[in-house]
């Protein structure tokens, strides 16, 4: 790439750029600020995601490599990008007096996120395995800090330790993967080994089967497939609340963006021997996260195991290897982000100081006390049990649909059958917010929402909840965001 071709370049990456100096404003802002005024750390935060969300719409329609091609952008990026940025911008808005509530460093927090989602669009372009590799290590390693960083929780250093020693196992099991690839192939960019995979597969050629063996261990880790699962529930029951909301959408939708480019894309050739995979641990992942969710009585480590159940039904999209299946795909990761953040908003609005009020049992009777809340994660336990007219019935109807069309007609019928028994934890929780008077304890404050929530709070629950009532009633433009996202990809299939 000659010194002219820079700007253009450059422009492939604007948004990692607008992200990455955003955090390093933050940085710099906690250096001026007193620690009990961090606001302009957080408006700094939330109009740098703002602007290379603007960025990336204004990217729409454009396909474009750069750097050697290590980086593609084109719909596909682009639609995670907004879903990463979208994400990201929730987080925050329940970030705004949690931090402060917390005693989390403001600056720093900040920061991290930003850092993390950089590091999550790298992914969702990446056109090379060594931009898979940086994409994964610029994304987990501020998110493993975010985990271990409540102050006044033992539990905050456990998890965020276990979830770097496990990360960096699968680091470098990644590397490994990685080498063999190129041992076999003698190339690290996504196109060579598309081109290359047909000779290597006719030859069984160990190398080429061991990297893409590896590369399936490390993306089951990141999406929280069984039996790759094991750091999830402590990760998400001892990380910040916030932190927790961020990791079970940003984190996961961004592994899945390598799975459909890297697995399903690139190596679509081999679909026979990985589809096989697929179908295994799609139900592996349905009936272990939804029958352990069953006996949880943190909220917390349910929709962890509950996180983990739908990304098996994601993945039940996925085994069909079709555009069809990869459209339901996204609108699956789209509908579940607005799920699973509102019920993170909820729970960090009813929750004191140092997250005590994680409990199912603390929910008891709000209802009475906050209808808001409670009518707000009615709406979000109904759309992720699936029940119409919520946008979860419609996610889930478009992945069956798609497993129906491709022939795993069995596979449609266990997901179905995986759905029916989580509606048990999910409805669970409103009996008791419901259905049980009210217990004696500490007061949310005066009001429908209560007076110590913040406003960033109040607004992330009316954005989600408005949202999954409106896409269960017009999927439409959902349907047609996805379509246009595998504009150009589809001779791939």
């Amino acid at each position: 790439m000659g010194i002219d071709n820079l700007p253009a370049a450059l422009s492939v990456i604007r948004p990692e750029l607008i992200l990455a100096g955003t955090a390093l404003v933050c940085i710099a802002l906690d250096l001026l600020y007193k620690p009990a005024d961090k606001m302009p750390c957080w408006a700094v935060a939330f109009f740098g995601c703002l602007a290379a969300l603007a960025a990336t719409i204004a990217a729409w329609g454009t396909e474009q490599e750069a750097f050697s091609q290590l980086v593609r952008m084109d719909n596909l990026s682009n639609f995670f990008a907004v879903l990463f940025l979208m994400a990201g911008m929730i987080t925050l808005c329940l970030s705004a007096g949690y931090v402060q509530r917390e005693g989390l460093l403001a600056g720093e927090y900040y920061a991290l996120l930003l850092i993390s989602m950089t590091g999550m669009l790298f992914m969702a372009q990446a056109n090379d395995m060594m931009t898979v590799y940086l994409g994964i290590e610029i994304m987990s390693i501020p998110v493993y800090v975010l985990v271990a960083m409540m102050p006044k929780s033992p539990k905050s250093p456990e998890a965020g330790l276990k979830y770097l020693l496990l990360g960096g196992f699968a680091s470098a099991i990644l590397l490994f993967g990685i080498a063999f690839l190129y041992g076999a192939v003698g190339t690290t960019q996504l196109s060579d080994i598309l081109r290359h995979a047909p000779k290597a597969m006719r030859a069984s050629d160990p190398l080429f089967l061991a990297g893409v063996g590896f590369l399936l261990v490390v993306i089951g880790f990141k999406v929280s497939l069984v039996p790759f699962h094991m750091w999830t529930p402590d990760a998400y029951e001892g990380a910040p609340t916030s932190v927790t909301a961020f990791m079970s959408v940003a984190v996961k939708a961004a592994a899945f963006s390598i799975l459909i480019r890297v697995i399903v894309l690139t190596l679509h050739p081999m679909a026979v021997t990985w589809t096989q995979i697929f179908w295994w641990l799609a139900v592996l992942t349905m009936v272990l996260g939804n029958v352990v969710a069953l006996v949880q009585e943190n909220i917390k480590r349910m929709l962890a195991y509950s996180s983990i159940a739908h990304a098996g039904y994601v993945l039940v999209a996925l085994t069909t290897v079709s555009e069809v299946g990869i459209q339901a795909a996204l609108i699956y990761l789209f509908i579940y982000a607005l799920m699973n953040l509102g019920a993170f908003g909820v729970i960090i609005a009813m929750s004191r100081e140092g997250d005590q009020g994680v409990e199912i049992r603390d929910f008891t009777g709000i209802a009475r006390e906050h209808p808001m809340y409670a009518l707000a994660m009615a709406v979000f336990m109904f759309s992720l049990a699936g029940v119409p007219p919520t946008a979860g019935f419609i996610g889930k109807f478009y992945v069956f649909s798609a497993a129906v069309k491709a022939g795993y007609i069995g596979l449609a019928v266990i997901g179905v059958l995986m759905s029916a028994v989580s509606a048990y934890f999910y409805l669970r929780v409103l009996v008791v917010m419901y259905m049980k008077e009210p217990e004696a304890g500490p007061e949310y404050g005066a009001g429908p929402w209560g007076a110590t929530v913040g406003a960033g709070v109040v607004v992330s629950l009316w954005v989600c909840s408005l949202s999954i009532l409106v896409l269960g009633i017009w999927p439409g433009w959902l349907n047609h965001f996805a379509h246009q996202a595998l504009r150009g990809l589809g001779h791939l299939l």
